[in-house]
C-alpha cells in the first residue's frame, strides 16, 4: 500500500496559528498510523508564498516582501519541532525550483485542452480569501469568512473553463471515486455543483500583483492566480513539471492520495483542483478529508482577523503532548471547536497524568514494591479482567475503523477505553491485598495484565503522541531483569498553577 498525504498550503501574511497546528497533527497522525501498518507513505507540507495578503502584509509591515516572506515561511517550517511532525518534503511556492515549471506546465495543459480565454472582467474580490464573489454570497455586501467589504475589481483576465466540467465532477463526487468525509461537506460540494459552475478567473494584473508571483506564460502583463498556483503544489512537488519518477511513484501509481483541507477551502480542492486536474489528463486524489475550524469565544482562529493562539508558544507553556492531545480529542468529526487553556489543561490532567500516567505509575511501582521491580514471568489469566481484555483486543480494530472514517476523536477514545479500565481493574484487584494475603500467583497475573496493557497503551499512542509514548515504552522496558524506578511520565499541568 503507498499512501501520498498533504495538508494545505498557508498563506505566510503572519505567524502560524493553532488553527493550522491542527491540520498538521491530523496529518502527522495519519501519516504515522501508515507507516506503522507497514505501509509506504509520503507527507508532504509547504508554504503558499504567492498570495497578495502576503504582499499587503509585507507592506504594512514596512519590510521588503521577500524578506517578509521567508521570515514567515521559516515560522511554518519550524512547526515540526515543537509539534513533533515526521514530515517527508516541504515545498515554498516562491522558492522550490520544481514550482513554477510545475505550474507552467498544468497552465500550457489546460491551454492545450481549450480551456483558457482571455476577456475583461469586473467584480468583487476578497484578497483575505484570494477569491472573487458574486453579490449573492456575500452577508450584508461582506465576505462570509472574514466580515470585510471586498474590493471592486474590473481588469482583463484570463479565464478557465471551469463549467466544462460540472456534470463530471458530480458524477465523481457523487459516486464516491472521489472521496470526501465527512458526508456533510461531501453534500456541501453537490449543492455547489447543483447550483451551476461559472468559469474561474485564473489570472490577475501584474499590476495589481505588484509584480509578485508566478507569469502567466506567454502574458507578462498577467500573473497566475494564486489558487491555480497553489494547488498546482501537490503535483510539482512531485516533479511533475520534468516528469520525475516521484510522479510516478505518489501519484500515478499511489494506492491512496489524500488531501488534508479545512473546510474554508473545500471549494478550491473538491471543484477547481479537480477540475484543473481533469483538463491536464492528471490522475485524482482519491480522498478529500475535511476539518472544521478552530475558535476562540465563536470566533474562527484566522491570520487575518487578529484571532489567533501561537502554537509554539502553547507547546513552550504546556508540552506537545498536551497540545497535540487537545487537538486529537477536543474537534468533533463536524463541527467547529472552541479553544481555551483551561480546556486543554483540563484534558491534559484528566486523560494523560490521571488515567495514563496514573496507569502506567501505579502499574510500576506496584511491581518495585512487590517484586522488586522484576515482572512476572506468567501468562496465567488474570482474574477479574474481562473488561480490561475487551479494550485490549478491541483497539486495534476500532482505532483503525476511526482513522479510516477522519475521527481522531473516536480513535483516542480506544486508548482511553484501556486506560479506564486499566484503573478500574486495579481498583477491582487490590493487588495490595493480594500481597498481604499471601496470594502470590494472583497477584503475578494482575501485575502481568496491568502491564501488559501499559505496553498495549504505549504501543497505540506511537501515531498520536510520539513523545509519550516513547517514555511510557522506556518506564515499562526491563533492564538487567527489572523496570526503571517508577517516576511520571506525564505531569499534571494544573499543579502549582
Amino acid at each position: 500500500m503507498t499512501t501520498y498525504l498533504t495538508t494545505t498550503l498557508p498563506y505566510v501574511n503572519a505567524k502560524p496559528h493553532l488553527g493550522f497546528a491542527l491540520e498538521l497533527v491530523q496529518a502527522d497522525v495519519l501519516a504515522r498510523a501508515a507507516r506503522g501498518r507497514g505501509e509506504r507513505v509520503r507527507l508532504q507540507c509547504g508554504t503558499d508564498d504567492n498570495s497578495l495578503k502576503n504582499v499587503l502584509a509585507a507592506e504594512a509591515a514596512g519590510v521588503p516582501v521577500r524578506e517578509f516572506v521567508d521570515r514567515n515561511a521559516a515560522a511554518f517550517t519550524a512547526l515540526a519541532g515543537p509539534l513533533s511532525l515526521a514530515v517527508d518534503d516541504v515545498i515554498r511556492t516562491s522558492r522550490d525550483p520544481r514550482h513554477r515549471v510545475g505550474v507552467e506546465r498544468f497552465w500550457r495543459a489546460a491551454a492545450d485542452a481549450g480551456d483558457l480565454y482571455r476577456k475583461h472582467y469586473a467584480g468583487l474580490y476578497c484578497v483575505g480569501c484570494e477569491q472573487f464573489y458574486s453579490p449573492a454570497e456575500l452577508v450584508g455586501g461582506r465576505c462570509p469568512d472574514h466580515d470585510t467589504e471586498p474590493q471592486r475589481v474590473a481588469e482583463q483576465n484570463w479565464f478557465f473553463r471551469l463549467s466544462r466540467y460540472t456534470d463530471r465532477l458530480r458524477e465523481l463526487i457523487g459516486s464516491g471515486t472521489v472521496r470526501i468525509e465527512p458526508v456533510e461537506r461531501r453534500n456541501e460540494v453537490l449543492a455547489f455543483l447543483d447550483a451551476g459552475l461559472e468559469d474561474l478567473s485564473v489570472s490577475r494584473s501584474a499590476q495589481r500583483a505588484r509584480g509578485w508571483g508566478i507569469p502567466v506564460p506567454d502574458d507578462p502583463e498577467q500573473v497566475i492566480y494564486v489558487w491555480w498556483d497553489a494547488l498546482g503544489n501537490y503535483l510539482t512537488a512531485l516533479d511533475y513539471g520534468t516528469d520525475g519518477a516521484n510522479l510516478e511513484l505518489w501519484w500515478n501509481r499511489a494506492d491512496r492520495r489524500i488531501h488534508l483541507v479545512g473546510k474554508g477551502v473545500l471549494r478550491f480542492h473538491a471543484v477547481y483542483w479537480l477540475a484543473i486536474l481533469l483538463s491536464a489528463g492528471q490522475r485524482l486524489p482519491t480522498h478529500i478529508l475535511v476539518h472544521d475550524h478552530l475558535t476562540i469565544d465563536g470566533r474562527k482562529i484566522s491570520k487575518s482577523s487578529g484571532v489567533t493562539v501561537d502554537p509554539v508558544e502553547l507547546v513552550a507553556e504546556y508540552g506537545t503532548d498536551a497540545v497535540r492531545w487537545w487537538l486529537l480529542r477536543e474537534p468533533p468529526r463536524v463541527g467547529d471547536a472552541d479553544f481555551t487553556v483551561a480546556r486543554l489543561v483540563r484534558r491534559a490532567d484528566d486523560e494523560l497524568a490521571h488515567g495514563i500516567g496514573n496507569l502506567v505509575n501505579r502499574t510500576v511501582g506496584l511491581i518495585h514494591r512487590y517484586r522488586d521491580g522484576r515482572p512476572p514471568a506468567t501468562e496465567q489469566i488474570a482474574p477479574q479482567s474481562d473488561t480490561l481484555r475487551h479494550a485490549l483486543d478491541a483497539a486495534d480494530a476500532r482505532i483503525e475503523s476511526a482513522l479510516a472514517a477522519y475521527d481522531f476523536r473516536a480513535a483516542t477514545e480506544a486508548i482511553r477505553a484501556i486506560t479506564d479500565e486499566g484503573n478500574r481493574y486495579v481498583n477491582v484487584t487490590r493487588p495490595w491485598e493480594l500481597a498481604a494475603a499471601g496470594a502470590r500467583e494472583e497477584l503475578d497475573a494482575v501485575l502481568c495484565t496491568l502491564l501488559c496493557a501499559c505496553r498495549a497503551v504505549a504501543g497505540h499512542l506511537v501515531p498520536f503522541l510520539p513523545g509519550l509514548a516513547g517514555r511510557i515504552s522506556r518506564q515499562c522496558a526491563v533492564t538487567e531483569g527489572a523496570l526503571p524506578p517508577a517516576v511520571p511520565v506525564q505531569p499534571r499541568l494544573s499543579a502549582g498553577r
